[in-house]
């Protein structure tokens, strides 16, 4: 049975459509209200404090933690997603907590390597149902840590995991992943319906945030200069804006200028065109947002198109460098070798981990899947010590 909040209600500054905290539907397992902390501050916490998202800080964004200090890390984005994300919600009168609960846990999924080790797992887990990293997410917040001792994972209230499975959209029933169908069977997650506006300003944070620090990774990396943005919108006359401004900055400042520009435009754009759209819709409730015809939350059909200007800017000039391609092959071919490896040696995973697998020893498919939740939750740096490890004889010596 589910547990319902009792609160006080909710402060009149937040919006009739915002996700009222008094509202909530609560956590799958009861427990006792937090006497300091609303129930979404509380999600926040214990994802602050969980293993997957400390373990963000060493898994890549686009360049591996080798390649240099200053380069973004999943940590890092889902900081700076939730920061856009808090920022918005404030102008929307929704809440930001929730919002920024749900900006911090999009990325707990991701492996090491970002989408070249997923990649790689996925090739390796293909006979057995693939790899997805929004169900890792999934999995993690409601099976994998094990931090409780009261129930498995991190018991989060029924509005962050919608905002968790939903943020970027209803979910089809004729593609829901098994972890997922699982737990809806359970606690419906009224996967049909768009989530509350809180996910969806998470959703739109994170396009905003990847779409202009990558650039910025780009650029520190030396993929390109800075007259190869003249001719890109947004960042083109964000920078020559910046060279008016400050004739005598150096190129790295330019730079950050122009970044710091873009991010305002587009967040602007998401609030004057969310703001449109909630003038039209005159909704009343988080229910009324979750039943619309389409998503709230987005950018104005302009700002789409330089949106989508800029990603492929990103995957010509950056994520398809010959840099960046040497560095996915080596991911994935680490990741495949490891997942074979283990799958054949068992014995060799750490002790809770074979146990695990021991388990289910007659069941494949609950092996296999074992042996991609350890390996899904490796950092880039502990991957590559286990791979050297296993399969170099430098490291018997």
């Amino acid at each position: 049975m589910s547990q319902t909040f009792q609160a006080a209600p909710s402060t009149p500054l937040l919006a009739p459509y915002a996700t009222l905290v008094a509202q909530s539907r609560g956590r799958l397992t009861p427990e006792p209200p937090s006497p300091t902390r609303s129930p979404f501050q509380r999600d926040r916490d214990r994802i602050i404090h969980s293993g997957g998202f400390r373990k963000l800080r060493n898994k890549t964004q686009v360049f591996i933690e080798s390649e240099g200090d200053y380069y973004r890390t999943r940590l890092t984005h889902s900081l700076e997603v939730a920061q856009i994300a808090r920022s918005i919600a404030r102008t929307l009168r929704i809440d930001e907590d929730l919002a920024e609960t749900i900006a911090l846990s999009h990325d707990l999924g991701h492996t090491c390597f970002g989408h070249a080790g997923e990649d790689g797992l996925s090739a390796a887990m293909e006979p057995y149902g693939g790899f997805n990293h929004n169900e890792q997410t999934f999995r993690i917040l409601t099976k994998l840590e094990n931090r409780y001792a009261a129930f498995d994972g991190l018991n989060l209230t029924w509005e962050t995991l919608e905002g968790v499975v939903k943020h970027n959209g209803p979910v089809d029933h004729r593609t829901i992943l098994p972890t997922l169908r699982a737990f809806n069977q359970q606690w419906d997650l009224e996967l049909t319906t768009y989530a509350g506006i809180e996910a969806q300003v998470a959703a739109l944070s994170d396009d905003i945030a990847y779409n202009t620090h990558d650039i910025d990774d780009g650029h520190r990396a030396g993929f390109f200069r800075l007259e190869d943005l003249s001719e890109l919108p947004l960042f083109g006359p964000s920078l020559e804006k910046a060279r008016t401004r400050y004739p005598e900055a150096a190129r790295e400042r330019l730079m950050y200028e122009a970044v710091r520009e873009v991010i305002g435009l587009m967040v602007d754009d998401v609030l004057q065109t969310t703001l449109g759209n909630l003038n039209a819709l005159q909704p009343q409730s988080a229910e009324e947002i979750r039943y619309a015809a389409q998503a709230t939350v987005g950018f104005s059909p302009a700002m789409a198109r330089n949106v989508e200007t800029l990603r492929a800017f990103l995957h010509a000039r950056v994520y398809r460098h010959s840099r960046i391609n040497q560095i996915c092959t080596k991911a994935r071919q680490i990741v495949g070798e490891l997942f074979e490896f283990f799958r054949e040696h068992p014995d060799c995973l750490p002790s809770s981990w074979f146990n695990a697998v021991e388990d289910c020893r007659d069941d494949e498919l609950g092996k296999a899947r074992i042996i991609a939740d350890y390996i899904a939750g490796m950092t880039d740096r502990f991957a590559v010590q286990e791979y050297n490890k296993l399969f170099s004889t430098n490291a018997m010596v």
